[in-house]
């Protein structure tokens, strides 16, 4: 018997899932559906779910309708197509990708340390991570 839903364990339904969750006080799931481009509103179900993978070509509309970073969606989405071998791979040719973001992040620290490109030390990671409750 196969499995009905291949892509269900996938980082990519469950961060479609949440994000359609978190828009769900402005956008009906029909509505983000018909923003990226699908026929069917029951594409988008099926992407949530893990029935499906998430289409490539997509990618730039989907994360436009929701509302989320095209970069990370499309990694999310070539690690559904490839797994980690996929994503090892794209990061070997084209080095990290960076989220729009994280590009912000990377400004205000150009702009903090006048461009002095500042080494990461124990101080200032121990400082990040406490951003982020770590």
């Amino acid at each position: 018997m196969t499995n009905r839903k291949p892509y269900a364990d996938s980082r990519a339904a469950k961060y479609i899932d949440r994000r359609v969750l978190e828009l769900s006080a402005r956008k009906t799931q029909n509505h983000i559906a018909m923003e990226a481009g699908f026929k069917t509103p029951n594409v988008l179900s099926m992407l949530k779910t893990g029935t499906s993978k998430v289409p490539l070509d997509r990618v730039p509309a989907l994360a436009k309708a929701l509302e989320c970073d095209p970069r990370h969606l499309c990694m999310l989405a070539l690690e559904q197509l490839g797994g980690s071998m996929t994503i090892s791979a794209i990061d070997e040719i084209f080095g990290t990708i960076v989220t729009e973001n994280e590009v912000v992040w990377l400004e205000e620290l150009r702009d903090a340390s006048d461009g002095a490109d500042p080494r990461l030390t124990q101080r200032a990671r121990a400082a990040l991570r406490a951003i982020f409750g770590k």
